[in-house]
């Protein structure tokens, strides 16, 4: 499904649509994240940095990706 239409189907007021969008708008959102970030420490990029750019603290953006990506 494309985004469009998981965002539309996010408002559908069946409740089995709407979630079922919901979380395969939050995987995509989860993998684009982490594409992101990865991106970003490849172009040196500090985890503050990041964290800043994601309105979250220095350690929840490195605990949350650090392994993943190995640093």
């Amino acid at each position: 499904m494309k985004v469009n239409e998981l965002a539309e189907a996010a408002t559908d007021r069946d409740p089995g649509v709407g979630l079922a969008a919901v979380a395969a708008l939050r995987a995509l959102l989860e993998e684009l994240e982490a594409t992101h970030v990865s991106n970003a420490r490849d172009q040196g990029w500090s985890w503050e940095q990041i964290a800043e750019a994601l309105g979250v603290r220095r350690q929840s953006a490195h605990r949350k990706h650090a392994r993943r990506i190995g640093r």
